[in-house]
């Protein structure tokens, strides 16, 4: 099998609750979404899809993938899209570094793999872990009170693991946790990101200050030895996020007992290959995971799914439906959140068929 063509669309992705908000004022009203689909010889076409968040985030950006994608693609025309370590092999020698570039390209081999297999990607990542996996719900950076008052709705919808998006003003930050823990029920987890958004010295004061509050406290500072100085200055749960980005720094952090939790986003990583090989080693190394990715629609969410539903259950810490934070459905027969928890489809690869009429015309043809 051979890959013979690439298309790349680009469709906007409105949020339902008008704006999200993180660390040092950043915000996203309408996210820029990339779909990739990758054409074969044998009639088979996978997709992917990446979605950074916005630009001040991550070294990555909208407009970057489309034209890291117009970098590489010719580069894989005619490769097989089924052996997925040359591919990637061949990604890193053609496109040094951009990770988030490769990840549509890789999401939409292991689609085509697993349509040619007739297996659910999930069973060629491992196999089903578990039947349904827990999400968590993220809370825009609002004041406070405002922060507190979402948490009843939301867990309404189901949802027991709330992610709180701090990162500002450390008095402020310190308020916001302290009036949402007063919301927690029995077997809630409340989680407070920075998203790297504290000094260290702001962030010795707020672990300082909330040491008596059941939090977990999520990549504080924007530097891992920044994060490692705060870790070291406080007993409450940690997850690292941004500062993983690969196996080197994985494995640097397990060595130096910097994380409990790490966040495996699958784009930020460069796809499923990679994702892979670090879900593997932090269950051997006993790291739990927030299975998810940086933003993203239909397949995005599908491809969350896949991977968390061949993790085991005790090393998923959470994971997330970002196709229930907005208005477009881009895909048909895309994972839909019941009460808090979703699955991976039992089709053929990802489980998903585009909606070509949403997606519009291909911006880029290889």
């Amino acid at each position: 099998m051979k890959i013979t063509g690439i298309r790349v669309y680009q469709v906007d992705l409105p949020l339902k609750e008008g704006r999200y908000s993180w660390s040092n004022g950043n915000f996203v009203e309408t996210f820029d979404a990339t779909v990739a689909a990758v054409e074969t010889d044998a009639g088979l076409t996978g997709y992917g899809e990446c979605c950074p968040l916005g630009s001040a985030y991550l070294p990555s950006y909208a407009l970057g993938v489309r034209s890291g994608l117009a970098e590489i693609g010719p580069k894989l025309i005619g490769l097989n899209p089924t052996d997925l370590g040359p591919l990637n092999r061949h990604m890193d020698a053609v496109l040094r570094g951009h990770p988030y570039v490769k990840s549509a390209i890789d999401v939409a081999c292991w689609d085509i793999l697993g349509k040619a297999t007739g297996m659910p990607v999930y069973k060629l990542l491992g196999g089903a872990e578990q039947d349904e996996v827990q999400l968590y719900r993220a809370i825009s950076q609002e004041s406070p009170a405002e922060m507190a008052a979402k948490i009843a709705g939301y867990r309404a919808e189901g949802y027991h693991k709330f992610q709180l998006k701090v990162g500002g003003d450390a008095d402020t930050d310190i308020e916001r946790i302290r009036t949402c823990a007063k919301e927690m029920q029995k077997g809630d987890t409340l989680v407070a990101d920075s998203n790297t958004g504290w000094s260290m010295h702001e962030a010795a004061r707020v672990v300082a200050a909330v040491r008596d509050v059941d939090v977990t406290i999520e990549q504080p500072c924007p530097t891992y030895e920044e994060c490692l100085v705060t870790r070291r200055r406080t007993a409450l749960p940690f997850v690292l996020d941004e500062v993983i980005d690969g196996v080197g720094t994985l494995m640097r952090g397990i060595a130096d007992g910097a994380m409990d939790v790490i966040n495996l986003k699958i784009s930020k990583v460069g796809g499923f290959t990679k994702a892979r090989v670090m879900r593997d080693i932090c269950v051997a190394s006993g790291i739990p995971m927030t299975i998810e990715d940086t933003w993203g629609g239909d397949i995005v969410t599908a491809s969350i799914a896949h991977l968390a539903r061949a993790t085991p259950e005790e090393f998923v810490f959470s994971a997330t439906d970002f196709n229930s934070y907005g208005t477009v459905e881009i895909a048909s027969g895309a994972p839909k959140r019941v009460q808090g928890r979703m699955t991976a489809a039992e089709r053929p690869g990802l489980g998903i068929e585009p909606l070509f009429d949403v997606l519009g015309d291909p911006v880029l043809s290889i």
